[in-house]
């Protein structure tokens, strides 16, 4: 069984995040970046049902610029077998990742494919749900737990009333929690390992689809500034308050 995992290079979560002086965007020149933290519990649930003796080998895929490979060998060290790298100087919408993935998959031919369930630089959380349209398989999402029964799986998803558990049938794609494992931290021999492993580049406009942008963004600004609370002698004055300055009783 082959397994395809998608991984995005996203600013540092430790990283405060800086608009532009034209507002055309957030700053990246010279920021620290890494994997997207959700993709790497998809990396690690990868590796562990290749442990289980459930999977024969691990694909890494990420589209992005040349500095997207970093992201590739972050993951090749913790143990995934090769890379594929789908090279774009744009920033994609998540239908036009969802294409590329869903082309990959067809020359691929993976049982499964992870992904982890949204990023945290555009928080759309859409590219899992529409690679499965792309490809009619099964979806499971938010998944915090899968079990490979044969040529199906047993996942357990986070919903808003709790834990829900569905079968679904090999092949199928899932977009992983951060409460699914814990990812591993790559060993150095495993680090020195990863430059010798291959990764396939080919150019995002190589595959014969359409990758064009639907969305045009106008702006990027900061969010408005919060400002100071006041304290209030008594419930009266807090009515009064809100009833004369804030205006929202």
């Amino acid at each position: 069984m082959k397994l395809l995992v998608t991984v995005k290079r996203v600013i540092d979560y430790n990283v405060q995040i800086r608009v532009k002086a034209d507002g055309s965007g957030v700053e990246k020149d010279n920021v620290k970046m890494s994997m997207n933290p959700p993709d790497e519990n998809a990396v690690e649930e990868a590796l562990r049902i290749k442990e289980a003796g459930k999977a024969d080998e691990i694909i890494i895929l990420s589209v992005g610029n040349d500095k997207a490979q970093e992201t590739i060998r972050t993951a090749l060290a913790m143990g995934a077998d090769r890379g594929i790298h789908v090279k774009t100087e744009n920033d994609l919408e998540p239908l036009a990742i969802s294409k590329i993935i869903s082309k990959v998959a067809e020359e691929e031919k993976p049982s499964i494919i992870l992904m982890g369930k949204q990023a945290i630089d555009d928080d759309s959380n859409q590219t899992g749900q529409m690679t499965s349209a792309l490809l009619n398989w099964p979806q499971a999402t938010f998944a915090s737990k899968i079990e490979i029964d044969g040529q199906n799986a047993i996942v357990t998803r986070e919903i808003d009333e709790g834990l829900e558990r569905i079968k679904v049938s090999i092949p199928f794609v899932a977009s992983c929690d951060l409460r699914l494992n814990e990812p591993r931290y790559a060993s150095l021999p495993n680090i020195m390992k990863a430059k010798k492993k291959p990764i396939d580049t080919k150019e995002a406009s190589s595959l014969g689809i359409n990758i064009e942008s639907r969305i045009e963004q106008i702006k990027v600004e900061e969010p408005p500034v919060r400002q100071k609370g006041i304290m209030v002698s008594d419930v009266a004055e807090l009515v009064q308050k809100l009833k004369h300055e804030a205006k929202v009783i």
